[in-house]
């Protein structure tokens, strides 16, 4: 008997070993013996139902298992179940291997196996597909969502795979390029893409870097961008992109509408620009012809009103003030042009020096008293506090000051004060021009340093309307900032902010005393 005790003992081994091997497994195992009792299960088929060990190990039926299960809702719901049991279990009968497909109540999906044993029973094999289906369904309902996501795109997509040939391409490729997509169709190679396109071709190695990008042996595979100028007019912007699975992207977009637009737009700045300097040249040339004759109308009215030239009769004295105003105007005006011109083209240059702060608004105010006074108006100069001197090109700041009182005065009524205030704060100098006229309406403010905009608001002042627009020109060559603030019925405050590159009001007031000394 040791013989045959020998072979048992190897036998069980051998049991046990295959038993500890499909316990290991995911797939969930169970195994009946002819008398339709479980002989095995491994810890799959355990946690797949939910079932308890102990009730397992007393070798239930498998028609008690399927029973314990309907109770339990865990198997697909039969509309005559009796029929479907009796039709599972015939696999005892049966010598050929089957496979279902069985749909959970609670969403799982299983693929089972029942596959007779030949010395009576049979095997049940589960695999849970449920996390596969899902994925499917996931890359089924993505893949759906990328071709119509690019038959959608208004710009031409063309996938070449690694063996140069089309796998994918979208309507408007074809479109652009003017093909059948009957002729895209059998996966043609990159060459013989390039050949149905090359009617449109305006060049003949259009496509060569393309086909350099998606069939070339280059070490690095690199993206690449270009424009192309087809036959027809049309213009292309076509990119190769590579991918990592190593197929090659091709797209074209049409850009002809943009290029157009484009060049059509550079046309007209370049027209734009050469207009502003026919303009220029222009105002220069007449500016400059008017000045010279002015002049010399000036100069002969002021030698006829000199006593030496000769006596003139009260009427003809007044005539020549007349001339000598109205061409003094005049000629205010033509520099006002030609400053103007000059700081379009970036010509204006600034004599840089120091200027005393309140010096120059006195000299301002008094530059302006002969006129405040005809029109019944008082100018005072108000300095708050040390002001010292800053750099500035005193010749452009009094001309600021200068048309900021001029504008003051024209909008100031018979009787009126104006003030001129300067002060140094945070580093800066103030400029203030405070009248008590009528003020600017908030629709005209927006536009109050527009050249050649004027605003008499009922007043009696005229002008060309360059005064102000001088003003804030000059003050930004200063680097500085103007700023105006009005009410109507109140008046209206000019504000000029200066950056103080200055010397300290004490030394200024040191240097003062020795030169005086």
């Amino acid at each position: 008997m040791t013989e045959l005790q020998a072979a048992r003992d190897a036998l069980e081994r051998e049991r046990e070993a295959h038993a500890r091997t499909l316990d290991q497994l995911s797939t969930a195992v169970a195994i009946f013996d002819g008398a339709k009792r479980l002989a095995f299960h491994n810890a799959a088929y355990r946690q797949l139902w939910g079932l308890d060990h102990a009730w397992l190990d007393e070798r239930p039926t498998d028609g008690e298992i399927l029973d314990h299960l309907r109770a339990a809702e865990l198997i697909p719901e039969q509309a005559d179940y009796r029929a479907w049991r009796e039709k599972l279990l015939s696999c005892y009968q049966s010598i050929e291997t089957e496979e279902q497909a069985w749909h959970l109540p609670d969403g799982r999906t299983l693929r089972m196996v029942v596959n007779p044993n030949p010395q009576g029973g049979v095997t049940y094999l589960y695999d849970d597909l449920t996390e596969r289906f899902r994925l499917e369904s996931r890359f089924n309902a993505a893949m759906r969502v990328q071709s119509e996501t690019l038959d959608a795109l208004s710009e031409g997509v063309a996938v070449f795979g690694s063996d140069g040939r089309l796998k994918l391409f979208n309507p408007a490729f074809a479109e652009l390029w003017g093909l059948d997509p009957a002729a895209l169709s059998g996966e043609p190679h990159i060459d013989r893409v390039a050949e149905l396109c090359a009617p449109l071709f305006a060049q003949p190695d259009d496509w060569d870097a393309l086909k350099a990008a998606v069939a070339g042996l280059e070490d690095q595979r690199l993206g690449s961008k270009s424009r192309k100028t087809l036959c027809d007019a049309r213009v292309f912007d076509c990119a190769a992109a590579p991918l990592p699975d190593g197929a090659t992207l091709l797209t074209f977009i049409d850009a002809t509408a943009g290029v157009n637009i484009e060049r059509a737009l550079t046309e007209r700045n370049q027209a734009l620009v050469e207009a502003e300097r026919l303009r220029n040249d222009f105002v220069h040339h007449v500016s400059y012809e008017l000045r010279s004759p002015l002049t010399n109308i000036i100069g002969f009215a002021q030698r006829l009103d000199d006593p030496a030239v000769g006596p003139l009769n009260p009427l003809q004295r007044d005539y020549v003030g007349y001339v000598n105003a109205e061409s003094t105007s005049l000629l205010a005006i033509i520099n006002d042009i030609l400053d103007l011109a000059s700081i379009d083209v970036d010509a204006m240059e600034l004599s840089l020096e120091e200027i005393d702060v309140a010096g120059a608004a006195f000299a301002a105010a008094q530059a302006m008293e002969t006129r405040a006074a005809d029109a019944g108006v008082s100018i005072h100069v108000v300095a708050l506090g040390p002001l010292g001197c800053f750099v500035a090109d005193g010749k452009r700041l009094r001309q600021i000051l200068t048309n900021l009182l001029s504008n003051a005065i024209g909008f100031s009524d018979r009787g009126e004060s104006i003030d001129l205030a300067a002060m140094r704060r945070d580093g800066e100098i103030v400029f203030k021009v405070i009248d008590r006229g009528r003020g600017v309406p908030p629709e005209v403010i927006d536009h109050i340093f527009d050249r050649f905009r004027t605003h008499s608001a009922g007043s009696r002042h005229r002008g060309v309307g360059l005064g102000l627009s001088i003003a804030r020109s000059f003050v930004e060559l200063h680097d500085g900032r103007i700023m105006i603030d009005s009410a109507l019925g109140e008046g209206t405050t000019v504000t000029c902010v200066f950056p103080a590159k200055m010397v300290p009001a004490e030394a200024a007031g040191q240097e003062e005393r020795e030169s005086n000394g």
